[in-house]
């Protein structure tokens, strides 16, 4: 019984097809093609690429896919990096990394938008509560040579200012 990577590489050789001309039809990169070619398979992150790629490759080759993925399945249950399917859950995270989740799940708008009603109240609650009772002269606290308050009419007027004189 052969390997995956001895029926992928004889097959591609029958069809005199070079590894270039191979990823320009599956869009493979070609370091992928090699590795499958070479049975290199922890040039992957995980089964799941291995089995697209591989059943790619046998589609573009007129392979018979299922005994492709048969042959695989055996040859990756041999391997120690992909015996076992990855697990489904990481590591037990810390509190903050909790927290961090949380705040991600957040829709941003929503809270500036509630954080800015709630400014608004406080601005407005503590206006009300220090504004004064009493309507006072506005311009009480000038000094003397900017403000006179008024006092009783004293009868004077202002001079009218004179016309310009006409020259002639």
């Amino acid at each position: 019984m052969s390997t995956v990577a001895e029926q992928f590489r004889r097959a591609r050789e029958e069809q005199k097809l070079d590894i270039y001309q191979v990823a320009e039809i599956t869009k493979i990169k070609t370091d992928h093609i090699r590795a499958l070619e070479s049975g290199h398979y922890d040039a992957f992150i995980a089964p799941v690429y291995i089995r697209g790629f591989v059943r790619s490759y046998a589609r573009s080759l007129k392979l018979d896919e299922a005994r492709i993925m048969a042959d695989l399945d055996v040859e990756l249950s041999q391997s120690e990096k992909f015996r076992e399917p990855p697990p489904l859950t990481g590591p037990h995270r810390g509190v903050l990394d909790f927290i961090m989740l949380q705040l991600s799940r957040l829709n941003w708008r929503i809270v500036a938008g509630g954080a800015a009603a709630l400014i608004m109240v406080w601005l407005g609650l503590s206006w009300l509560r220090h504004r004064p009772s009493q309507p006072s002269d506005p311009l009480k606290g000038l000094g003397p040579g900017l403000y006179q308050p008024k006092q009783a009419q004293s009868g004077e007027t202002l001079p009218l200012p004179a016309p310009p004189a006409k020259k002639p």
